[in-house]
């Protein structure tokens, strides 16, 4: 896979993860839409929604989800516009990391303690999980790229802005 097409797939994931999150949000704000993502009473986003366990340090799970994707699609975006640097892609992986780290709390909070699962909430965990996986061979892929940078430049060559009278004479 291409390097512009692994970004592809992270803008994507990313975007469509942040869409879920904010009809998550609404979800909370208009319990009316609760009904088209209830199937029976195990998987229902109202029994999660009104559960009063969807929040972690007291933040609502909707609005870490909203700005996760947001730093995700932030971060991504500068990663792209200065390709040479490490520092971007792996700052990008910390950060789906840590989405896939709480996501997987989630999970566990809907299935153990709830018992119920919130198919919006499913969905937007597996956009997070992609954009990770896309993340990881993102910066394979850069890790790969440096490598090869390294071994292209001679030993011997003058480094980059040195004058051709810095380098010594043998």
């Amino acid at each position: 896979m291409r390097t512009r097409d692994i970004r592809s797939v992270i803008y994507l994931a990313g975007g469509f993860g942040l869409i879920v999150s904010i009809y998550t949000y609404l979800e909370t704000v208009q319990s009316s839409l609760q009904k088209y993502c209830t199937l029976n009473s195990y998987v229902s986003c109202g029994a999660v929604a009104n559960s009063g366990k969807t929040t972690l340090l007291g933040i609502q799970d909707s609005y870490i989800g909203i700005g996760g994707f947001i730093l995700i699609l932030v971060v991504a975006a500068i990663a792209e516009r200065r390709r040479k640097e490490l520092l971007w892609p792996q700052l990008l992986l910390l950060i789906t990391s840590l989405g896939v780290a709480f996501s997987l709390y989630f999970l566990y909070v809907e299935l153990v303690e709830i018992q119920a699962l919130c198919p919006v909430c499913l969905t937007a965990w597996v956009f997070g999980w992609v954009t990770w996986f896309g993340t990881i061979l993102l910066v394979r892929r850069m890790q790969a790229k440096a490598r090869a940078r390294t071994l292209e430049k001679p030993a011997d060559a003058p480094a980059p802005g040195a004058s051709p009278s810095a380098t010594p004479k043998t």
